[in-house]
């Protein structure tokens, strides 16, 4: 017999679905962004040889837009750099190149901008994409973007009252079960409670918020997080967590857990990767994005993998809506070279010098873009105005019936 509990998760589970079909028709842009998995699939239908086989290095996977902006280490050191690894693997460097032109190519078309300035960010894209290798370090950096400058400034002037009332919309120590946050069952709660008196999980708590080792991490409240498109029907929690030393004000911590699922990306031939998914998204995370890595653990809970991270109140993102024209193609530029760099960090110089050379094979100012790039692009971006269309379809024939 189904119990009670299972039913309502199955009720949510339900709810998820209506909502990521919702989100994904909202807008062309949006639907690029909530489906890696046609992605990858309307990438492998291009025909062989379309791009460059780089050196097998960890990737994002899913590098559009969203998932670059502001990042905060453990000591409050604020750095652009990817934010979400959940499909990361160690695979073809080209991959993340294509899925942010094919982000940025879709942004602009959403914000009214022309075709000539799709070409421009392209262009753009693939020239800081090769800055980016050449100085992984950061020498060289190109000029920040105003909208970039002014969310990291944001970022920067941030703290917990301000995670609070965004996150929370309250600095009150719970969590406001709404929209966002909904109620768990007794089975999550239990688990989420086991979960942080776990030393692993405690030790990761207290380090991040300068804790001693004996403090203690309670659990205040928790509830399951609504959030973002394409992690919508896996677990996803929210845990207020409550630090006390002795001698010192309780501190407050608000922690993300997100399950962990098999990669759509594809792995490169032969290479060896954890088999847990969670511990995958970490040492990718620790890879790509070192300030994001520091701050993530993986565990299990209700017999799935997840990853753990705390929020910390500089984490933001980008939006391309932000951006005028001569805004958007500085800003490809940018965001590409924070890519670059985190590719470059993995190579030897050697490597670095011989994929950058491939990757800007066939780049000039009479030509723009590689056509590997530009040609990629344009096929995905009109498979996927077709998807797109029939997605909107089919959500509008469920909702009629």
């Amino acid at each position: 017999m189904t119990s009670h509990r299972s039913v309502e998760r199955a009720d949510r589970e339900a709810t998820l679905e209506r909502q990521r079909a919702l989100k994904m028709a909202k807008s062309a842009h949006a639907y690029v962004r909530g489906n890696t998995l046609k992605f990858y699939q309307w990438l492998d239908g291009l025909p062989r040889g379309t791009l460059p086989e780089g050196p097998p290095i960890w990737i994002c996977g899913d590098c559009h837009l969203g998932n670059l902006g502001p990042l905060a280490d453990a000591e409050g050191a604020v750095a652009i750099q990817i934010r979400d690894l959940d499909q990361t693997v160690i695979g073809n460097p080209a991959h993340d190149l294509v899925r942010l032109g094919l982000s940025l190519a879709s942004a602009a078309r959403g914000s009214n901008l022309p075709g000539v300035v799709t070409a421009r960010m392209l262009e753009e894209m693939v020239r800081g994409y090769a800055e980016g290798l050449a100085a992984p370090d950061g020498d060289g950096e190109p000029p920040e973007p105003d909208a970039v400058r002014t969310v990291r400034r944001r970022a920067l002037g941030r703290h917990w009252k301000h995670l609070a009332r965004e996150r929370l919309r309250d600095v009150e120590p719970r969590i406001p079960l709404g929209r966002r946050f909904w109620a768990l069952d007794a089975d999550e709660r239990d688990a989420l409670e086991t979960l942080f008196r776990e030393e692993g999980v405690r030790d990761l708590v207290l380090s991040l918020n300068g804790q001693a080792s004996e403090a203690r991490v309670r659990m205040l409240d928790a509830a399951y997080w609504m959030k973002g498109c394409s992690s919508l029907g896996f677990l996803r929690y929210a845990a207020l967590l409550r630090i006390d030393e002795r001698g010192e004000k309780p501190r407050l911590a608000l922690v993300d857990l997100k399950e962990a699922v098999a990669a759509a990306a594809p792995p490169a031939p032969g290479v060896e990767m954890p088999k847990n998914p969670a511990e995958r998204v970490v040492a990718g995370a620790r890879a790509l994005s070192p300030n994001l890595g520091e701050r993530m653990l993986p565990a299990r809970i209700l017999g799935k993998p997840v990853v753990v991270r705390e929020l910390l109140p500089q984490d933001l993102k980008l939006d391309v809506d932000q951006f005028g024209r001569g805004e958007a193609v500085r800003a490809a530029r940018y965001l590409a070279h924070v890519v670059g760099a985190s590719h470059g960090r993995q190579m030897k110089a050697t490597v670095r010098t011989n994929w950058r050379r491939d990757v800007t094979r066939g780049i000039s100012q009479a030509e723009g873009a590689p056509s590997w790039l530009w040609s990629s692009v344009v096929d995905l971006a009109g498979r996927h105005e077709v998807g797109y269309l029939e997605h909107c379809r089919s959500y509008a024939d469920a909702e009629a019936a």
